[in-house]
């Protein structure tokens, strides 16, 4: 599965942030998550909300990390997030949109600005909001002891997700980004919360949902937590996770895939109630081993990378110093073998094979032909090795005919090098699992 991180202080907007790239990649990364606040992207309102050129939108460092994420062979994925104060009448960001149209416009310029064919850059994976089910992120989350936050998010959700494939229909898009906690009744005096899974029970009553999964924060309850910390239900912690996903089944009718896009453990002695960094890197291996053995699980995104000023928690796997803790290389060892792609192909028919080359999408336009030397491997044992020539694609993928024929039950796993016509070279391996 992808293996990532969320740090935008570190990816963004640090003097180092090429470097905390580049150190990113080499712990094993292959996504780099990032938030799209709409409230600080179009501070006003657009005269042309179509347009991402339009002077109201501030989009710069966005376009910088979309486009320098992938020359160090990472994709990108965009939560949209947080309301501007011209569109909701001059309140809080986690207040909703008088129009959601609005919320539309905004993720269709965005789609459409990283479809890999503006020169932008290209971002298919998407996520909706913030953890909606807490107040921080979206209020009112009741009117009176009525539960209202799951109705409101959908009305979000919708909105950006048909401005999303408006732009780019092959984009996936994941409902949820849920917090690990709620408490499922008002509170007074206490910032209003809901708990994941009664949100995911409400929100599945919400006809014509679409989604490629649930976005969802497994974080521990406490700061000094164990990943395998038990906890109640319908909270979703590492160890919920597996009746969360039963119940998504259930309510969804159909599989859910999870994508974990936020994890971590702070350390002290910036988070006084944090663990050791020596705690910190067994925790994040731990961690890292539970989502590899869940089938369901096909994300795995740690927040944050580097510890720095701009951000509260002290979760990231270096110092601020650049330092690097014992999670940097603990985390390296485990995630540099689980990050790649498994892929789904039809047993006895030979297969067409999409891989994701984003470091060869960055040096070379649409179009541009490139050599791929690939081999199969079933266990021990070469199935085939081949060499053919394909022309990139705009979603960063070259697509290539496996001429093999997959048994049923049996997983593949196909090492790529492609190669352009400047000499670049990038290798992606990924399983295929043969149903």
């Amino acid at each position: 599965m992808p293996i990532g991180f969320f740090d935008d202080p570190t990816f963004r907007w640090s003097a180092d942030r090429m470097t905390n790239l580049q150190r990113a990649s080499a712990a094993g990364a292959s996504i780099i998550h990032t938030t799209a606040n709409w409230a600080a992207l179009a501070p006003t309102r657009p005269a042309d909300a179509s347009s991402g050129d339009d002077p109201a939108y501030k989009l710069a460092d966005l376009d910088e990390l979309v486009q320098r994420s992938s020359s160090f062979g990472m994709r990108v994925m965009i939560n949209i997030t947080g309301t501007p104060k011209w569109a909701n009448g001059n309140k809080k960001p986690n207040v909703m949109p008088r129009k959601v149209g609005d919320l539309q416009a905004f993720a269709r310029m965005l789609a459409a600005r990283y479809n890999g064919l503006s020169g932008k850059g290209y971002v298919g994976l998407w996520s909706v909001w913030n953890e909606p089910n807490l107040q921080q992120f979206l209020t009112p989350q009741y009117v009176g002891k009525k539960i209202v936050s799951p109705t409101n998010y959908a009305k979000l959700y919708k909105a950006a997700y048909a401005g999303i494939k408006g732009a780019n229909p092959s984009a996936q898009v994941a409902i949820g980004e849920t917090s690990a906690q709620g408490r499922d009744k008002p509170s007074a005096g206490s910032s209003q919360t809901v708990s994941p899974g009664n949100f995911a029970k409400l929100l599945s009553k919400v006809k014509g949902l679409r989604f490629d999964a649930w976005a969802h924060h497994p974080y521990p309850t406490a700061p000094g937590a164990k990943p395998t910390e038990k906890v109640r239900y319908p909270n979703v912690t590492l160890s919920t996770m597996p009746k969360f996903e039963k119940d998504l089944h259930t309510w969804f009718k159909k599989t859910v895939p999870i994508w974990i896009t936020e994890y971590g453990h702070e350390t002290k002695p910036g988070e006084p109630k944090g663990v050791s960094t020596a705690r910190q890197a067994a925790y994040a291996k731990q961690a890292l081993a539970i989502a590899k053995k869940d089938p369901n699980v096909q994300m795995f995104i740690w927040f944050t990378f580097r510890d720095s000023s701009g951000n509260p928690w002290q979760s990231g796997l270096l110092q601020s110093s650049g330092a690097a803790k014992p999670s940097y290389s603990a985390f390296g060892s485990v995630a540099r073998g689980i990050n790649g792609t498994t892929i789904n192909v039809k047993a006895g028919r030979a297969p067409t094979v999409a891989l994701y080359f984003p470091m060869l999408a960055f040096y070379n336009n649409v179009g541009t032909t490139c050599g791929i030397t690939y081999k199969v491997v079933d266990g021990s044992k070469t199935v085939m090795v081949a060499q053919p020539a394909e022309a990139l694609r705009a979603n960063q993928t070259l697509s290539f005919p496996a001429t093999f024929t997959p048994v049923k039950k049996h997983t593949y796993t196909i090492t790529a090098i492609a190669n352009d016509p400047n000499g670049h070279t990038e290798t992606v391996v990924a399983q295929l699992r043969a149903i």
